[in-house]
Order: C-alpha cells, then sequence, then structure tokens
C-alpha cells in the first residue's frame, strides 16, 4: 500500500482521523493542507482495510511517508498528525523566507536533468533534483531562475507544479533542522509490517530507522524509482494507493515492471 504526497486533501475524513486532527486546528477550524492529505490518505487506510485490504508492505511519496509510518504502526495516529501540522508551517515558513519553486520534466533522461544540474554554479542559483518519480519524470526544485535555466537546458515537456516552495531542497534547510528535532522526541515503535524509504530505497525494519528516514526527507531527493525497484525485489504483485491514482498512473512509466496497481476508489466503490 502507498501513501501519495499530494492531491488528496479535502478528501472525506472519518470519525476516528479527525478525531485526531481537529485539536490542531481547533473548532470550525480549516485543516491546513499537508494535514488535510495526511487526514484523508488515514481515512483511506482505515477504509481499505475495513474492506479486507491488508498491506505486506508500505511506502509513502514525501509527504505520504508520515501516513505509511502510521499505517506500518511506527507512529501513532496521534502524533503523526501532529509532525505533520508542524511540518505544514515550518515548511511554509521556509517558502515564504526563501521563495522557490518546483517544475517536473516529462520525458527527460534522469541522468541528463542530473548532468545539467551538476554543471549549474552557485552564483546562477539554487536547484537541485528533487523527485525521480520515474524513468520519464524527474521533478527539480529551487529559485525560480535557476528552474527556468535548467528547463532550457533539457529536453522534455515541461509542467510547473502547484505547490508552496522550493520542496526538497537547500531552501528547506531551516524547517528541516526543526522537524529533526520533533522527530529526536517523538516515540516511534518497530515497524509492524516493512515500510520501504523513499530516500533510498532501504527497507525500514526498526523505530530508529523511521526516525533517521523522516528526517532526512525533507533535504533528501524522493526516490520513487528505488521504491518500485524494491517492491519489485520483494516479490509485490499488486500496488493499492491510498490516494486518487497518481503514484498508480506511474507505474505505466516502468515497462519492465509487472506489479498491478489500483486506486482505492476502485476498490472502495
Amino acid at each position: 500500500m502507498v501513501f501519495p504526497g499530494q492531491g488528496t486533501a479535502g478528501a472525506e475524513v472519518s470519525d476516528e482521523v479527525w478525531e485526531a486532527v481537529r485539536p490542531l486546528v481547533g473548532d470550525g477550524g480549516e485543516l491546513p493542507y499537508q494535514l488535510s492529505v495526511f487526514a484523508g490518505s488515514a481515512s483511506t487506510f482505515h477504509a481499505l482495510r475495513e474492506a479486507g485490504v491488508e498491506p505486506d508492505v508500505v511506502a509513502g511519496h514525501s509527504l505520504g511517508e508520515y501516513a505509511a509510518a502510521y499505517a506500518c504502526g511506527s507512529l501513532t495516529l496521534k502524533d503523526a498528525a501532529r509532525l505533520v501540522a508542524n511540518r505544514d508551517r515550518l515548511m511554509n515558513d521556509s517558502s515564504r523566507e526563501n521563495p522557490g519553486g518546483m517544475v517536473a520534466l516529462i520525458g527527460s533522461d534522469p541522468r541528463g536533468v542530473a548532468e545539467a544540474i551538476e554543471g549549474f554554479s552557485e552564483e546562477e542559483g539554487i536547484v537541485v533534483a528533487a523527485n525521480f518519480n520515474t524513468p520519464r519524470q524527474t521533478v527539480i526544485s529551487g529559485e525560480e531562475g535557476a528552474l527556468k535555466a535548467i528547463t532550457e537546458r533539457v529536453k522534455g515537456k515541461v509542467r510547473k507544479l502547484e505547490v508552496a516552495g522550493a520542496f526538497h531542497s537547500p531552501l528547506m534547510l531551516e524547517a528541516s533542522l526543526a522537524m529533526s528535532e520533533l522527530l529526536e522526541v517523538v516515540e516511534l515503535r518497530d515497524p509492524t509490517i516493512p515500510m520501504i524509504s523513499a530516500v533510498d530505497g532501504a527497507i525500514l525494519a526498526r523505530a530508529d530507522d523511521v526516525r533517521l528516514a523522516l528526517k532526512d526527507q525533507m533535504l533528501s531527493p524522493v526516490r520513487w524509482v528505488a521504491v518500485v525497484e524494491r517492491m519489485v525485489a520483494l516479490g509485490v504483485e499488486e500496488l493499492v494507493e491510498a490516494g486518487g491514482g497518481t503514484l498508480v498512473r506511474m507505474l505505466k512509466d516502468f515497462k519492465d515492471v509487472e506489479i498491478e496497481g489500483r486506486a482505492a476508489k476502485e476498490i472502495l466503490a
């Protein structure tokens, strides 16, 4: 079971999840974006389990790693919700202090994108490869001028992402340091089922493994290609997304991967 990092905001929230997130916003308060995504994912996870879908392994894309950490039993629902609410606040603060954005390059060779960035000087601006989503889709993150310069140096379709800032880039350093402090003191348990890290595709089997992965993820690129490769190595046959289907659609770019993908709505309809 996999959990997306965006696109599920506004999904129906179950009573149990609402009880966990309500104290973070107050009565009548609107859920901030990241907390809304998490709440939707957690509620969908509950609905899938009630429908008899039990994951053998979990993974999350960026923010989705918090839902995955909850689903594998490492984080409690309340702690996960509290961390996500703080993550949203801290990243928005960093985005205001260090403006930037993210751009998806579709059809570009990931190695070509990496080489273009390596040849980019610091004087030209901050830009990094933020998401290695599929063999055909790489997302870059950084200052607007640097993003534009990189898109002019590589081939492929360019799609500007509707995000608040330059996530998974050095522009999130202050937010990352603050999140590390919060993660250092939160109680985590050893996962009851394996979780795959989106930082490097490693299997997270201990509480400290999950803690370190969540600390590293804000400045590290999302290596979703490594996650899918790990699934193949584990013998995964079916991927169920507790979201709208973004991660399921990505599977089409993996030509030699024979994993069936289904979004939650196909199961819960």
